[in-house]
């Protein structure tokens, strides 16, 4: 009976106490521990007032790809021993795990199921580092790579990594990134000059299938780059650029965007340091919504991804507390924003340059083969 008084519900779209008693929604999440107190104490708060008897429970299970893995083994041992339903309702996870989940089938596909899967036009909503995830993934939202700078000390920055080149040539040492070893912007960085320099585009890299003799034509890119490299300053990690921008020990650096404006908010970056993309492109990255193949409430799942990816929750969660880019269009979410807010997140990058210039990093084996193309043929 308690079984047809929630289908029963579900079919007005009303969702009571009586339908729902002491149900609980178990949503996992990787990446850092803020990400743990945003769906802790921002999403489950607003998700319980609107579904009475409803308890929402959240699991961080770390940063970075460890985190995802640890929700992906979890999965497929649920789904190894064979149970009809599995302890995992909501999952957010990495880009990579995204479509590594999708092609183990551990994942249900549901966006076309909520209003908010309109929403998105996003390339990264469809492919996950070369593999198909259309319809099984809602970006959360997209962090982003670009380059800062001086306004004080750079008057004319460049625009493309061909202008780059011939600017540090000028100005010895006033660029600086962290290699790749010291944090994922200069990673990015990295990714971006072979996108630019490699002879093959970021498309082919992030949503072909891998082809090893590809590798053989970046020789001159990372020649280019080793010399490049002799006119630079080496930071000594994501944080560390942006402080020698603060104190103007460098000009001009690849930054989080996310992280620049953090730094903005709390005063530790003067007005004078700006953003912009250079062209063919850089990196950055989405973080997925997704939900497990055999959730044990999925209505109640797609529920809380649909209030997760709403525009105001986008707007007041993702771009007001934390600087993210929205993971739904942002034609969406500027409704819901005041124009400070909205002017100081696309200003200087607007949204037609993050279409224009925002680029996925590469399906996992070039990227391999770029991280250690840097290794031997630049670091050394």
């Amino acid at each position: 009976m308690k079984k047809l008084a929630v289908m029963a519900s579900l079919s007005c779209g009303l969702l009571t106490p009586l339908a729902w008693g002491d149900t609980v929604l178990n949503v996992a999440t990787a990446g850092d521990q803020n990400m743990v107190d945003y769906v802790k104490t921002f999403l489950a708060p607003k998700f319980e007032a609107a579904h009475p008897g409803v308890k929402v429970n959240v699991i961080g299970t770390g940063p970075g790809d460890a985190g995802s893995n640890k929700i992906m083994e979890k999965l497929s041992a649920q789904q190894a021993s064979g149970v009809k339903q599995w302890d995992m309702d909501v999952a957010v996870v990495h880009q990579k795990a995204g479509g590594e989940l999708v092609e183990k089938g551990l994942l249900a596909r549901y966006r076309d199921s909520i209003p908010e899967g309109k929403m998105v036009s996003a390339q990264n909503a469809k492919n996950a580092l070369g593999v198909n995830v259309d319809g099984y993934v809602m970006p959360m939202f997209l962090s982003q790579t670009a380059i800062a700078w001086n306004s004080d000390l750079v008057k004319k920055p460049p625009q493309s990594y061909s202008e780059l080149v011939q600017w540090v040539e000028k100005h010895p040492k006033a660029f600086g990134y962290n290699g790749i070893k010291n944090g994922m912007s200069g990673v990015s960085f990295v990714v971006g000059w072979i996108y630019a320099w490699g002879g093959t585009d970021a498309n082919r890299l992030s949503a072909g299938k891998y082809d090893k003799s590809i590798e053989q034509s970046w020789g001159p890119a990372f020649k280019k780059l080793k010399d490049f490299n002799q006119n630079v300053t080496f930071t000594p990690g994501n944080a560390g650029t942006l402080d020698m921008l603060s104190r103007g020990e460098i000009a001009m650096g690849p930054v989080w965007v996310d992280m620049f404006y953090s730094w903005k908010d709390q005063g530790k970056l003067p007005p004078s340091i700006k953003l912009s993309l250079l062209s063919p492109g850089m990196p950055g990255q989405p973080m997925y919504y997704v939900l497990p193949a055999k959730a044990a409430h999925p209505e109640l799942a797609r529920d809380f991804i649909s209030l997760a990816t709403s525009p105001s929750v986008q707007a007041q969660g993702i771009v007001k507390q934390f600087n993210w880019y929205p993971g739904i269009d942002a034609k969406y979410v500027k409704p819901e924003l005041d124009t400070a807010t909205w002017t100081k997140l696309f200003a200087e990058i607007t949204p037609q340059a993050l279409a224009d210039y925002g680029k996925s990093f590469p399906i996992a084996p070039y990227f391999d083969d770029i991280k250690e193309g840097y290794e031997s043929q630049v670091s050394n």
